[in-house]
């Protein structure tokens, strides 16, 4: 029987990481040599945020660059990896009863390609991504989270990518190195301690965290995918921060571990 296969959160920050060589995209590669290489990866992308839950169905999903000013080596980019049609139409079955649709169109975006370029740097894994459901309330996310969490036991690495701090407003864009402001510091501790204590219904209800949750999570798409990781989450598993910092002042860059 395989090894269960932690799922994981990766706080994935600016889309040059892609490129880079520093702290976080070194731990990145560390957690890839760190368990047995996946059979797939499942991927719930802050960037594929859509009025339904829908799933890469392709054999060849494209490099999708989604943004801009950027350099022209981040667009040179290309992550080759395979899809796998057959694995999204069980995951379609694994779902039910909600409506999940075979999608043909997407591909990979930058939350997923420019972590798992560290990761799985040969791009030899099958990717599949999961679309966020924008129509839907945090407690559906975790709960399909739950049904996922099956799929750890066959191989599969469930993550999510995203940031649990996404302030862009506040973000020192090309300034000076910017501290991290009080109130994200504030945040990033709250969710660390209910995560350590297994604490999440305050973490599913974000909204009544207060202020600081409202300065962090301005829109829910980046923090979003945390709540499927830790849906994912079987009886009795440790969870752990592999990679922690705070870019910008604004963005925090922690990812999570289950198992």
């Amino acid at each position: 029987m395989p090894q269960r296969l932690p799922a994981m959160f990766f706080g994935h920050g600016n889309p040059m990481n892609a490129l880079a060589n520093n702290a976080y995209t070194q731990a990145w590669r560390r957690i890839g040599e760190s368990f047995p290489k996946p059979r797939a990866v499942l991927m719930i992308s802050a960037h594929w945020f859509a009025p339904e839950t829908a799933i890469t169905a392709m054999p060849a999903p494209k490099t999708i660059h989604d943004f801009g000013g950027f350099p022209k080596e981040l667009f040179d980019v290309r992550y080759a990896a395979p899809g796998d049609p057959d694995f999204a139409r069980q995951i379609q079955t694994l779902l039910a009863p909600p409506p999940v649709t075979l999608d043909t169109s997407w591909g990979l975006d930058h939350g997923t390609w420019s972590v798992l370029t560290h990761v799985y740097p040969n791009a030899d894994v099958p990717v599949l991504q999961l679309s966020i459901d924008e129509t839907k309330p945090p407690s559906f996310h975790f709960e399909l989270g739950k049904k996922l969490a099956v799929l750890r036991d066959n191989g599969v690495l469930v993550a999510g990518s995203g940031n649990i701090v996404h302030n862009l407003e506040a973000y020192a864009w090309g300034r000076h190195v910017q501290e991290p402001y009080d109130w994200a510091v504030r945040f990033e501790s709250s969710v660390r301690e209910n995560l350590t204590v297994n604490n999440f219904a305050p973490l599913i209800d974000y909204e009544r965290m207060g202020r600081d949750a409202m300065l962090s999570i301005p829109t829910p798409e980046h923090y979003l995918p945390l709540l499927y990781v830790l849906g994912a989450r079987q009886d009795g598993e440790v969870i752990s921060f592999p990679v922690d910092g705070m870019d910008g002042g604004s963005i925090s860059m922690l990812s999570v571990q289950i198992g």
